[in-house]
């Protein structure tokens, strides 16, 4: 695991700000789901930030959903002068790499007739995902903390920012699922409902299992997708127990390995 603390203060804010940037199916963390290969800061304050997805097929709209948001997140910090992004070992790296580096957008990248489009839709149907996993994981901490249904149902944001979750990753859900609640504009005064649904609809007490319901279906199939991906990326690139001293195959992936490995 890296050790943050061990890495200058600008390199280390790079990485605290891709800490923001989610893989849109799963709605995890790229730095969780361990994609962020490299982080680099130049003199002239140029970040660069090389990523890499768990297959050479990964959707080309998701990886460049990340490429773009590593590149707003990045660039949001006050002495970036700029951002390079880098995707590697995908099937449209160079198309990708170019595109989002200079401010183009996918349909631009991608205008060569092959039905790929507008990734608005796409950034909607994950983002309302999104949302939705976030409900369910704050719901469930209120429930552990012996609130009942109705008083859940009744309860507004101002009344949810004063609670304090024990649960680390509760209370980083917690967190994150209020960003979406007010980027939404569902919810932005202290007395809004705090759980509404997308449409803006309260939760209620008697919609109480049906929310529920719903709510775990959208967690399970994104837990799934979690798992499925990161077995994916487990076998593609750490296919054998490393051997101290031996190159792996991410290193020759990264052409780091020595000539004299690399030709035994």
């Amino acid at each position: 695991m890296l050790d943050r603390d061990s890495l200058s203060p600008r390199v280390r804010a790079v990485w605290d700000r891709l800490d923001r940037v989610a893989d849109p199916e799963l709605d995890e963390p790229i730095t969780d789901m361990g994609f962020v290969e490299t982080v680099a800061v130049s003199d002239a304050g140029e970040a660069h930030v090389t990523f890499r997805l768990p297959t050479y097929w990964c959707s080309p709209n998701f990886a460049f959903l990340m490429a773009e948001g590593i590149r707003r997140e990045v660039g949001a910090l006050p002495w970036v002068a700029g951002v390079k992004v880098r995707l590697e070992d995908h099937l449209c790296a160079d198309e990708m790499n170019a595109a989002v580096n200079e401010g183009r957008d996918f349909a631009e990248a991608f205008a060569n007739g092959d039905g790929r489009g507008d990734l608005g839709a796409v950034r909607e149907k994950f983002e309302r995902k999104a949302f939705q996993r976030r409900q369910e994981s704050v719901l469930l901490g209120l429930k552990a903390l012996g609130f009942e249904p109705a008083r859940i149902a009744a309860m507004t944001l101002g009344e949810l920012d004063l609670i304090t979750f024990e649960d680390p990753e509760t209370a980083r859900q917690q967190a994150r699922y209020r960003d979406v609640l007010t980027g939404r504009r569902l919810a932005v005064a202290a007395d809004d409902h705090a759980f509404p649904d997308l449409d803006g609809t309260p939760l209620t007490e008697a919609g109480w299992r049906e929310r529920m319901g719903e709510l775990r279906a959208v967690r399970i199939n994104m837990e799934f997708g979690g798992v499925l991906c990161r077995s994916l990326g487990k076998a593609r690139y750490k296919e054998a127990a490393p051997i101290a001293g031996e190159p792996t195959l991410v290193d020759f992936i990264q052409n780091r390995v020595p000539p004299r490995a690399a030709a035994g």
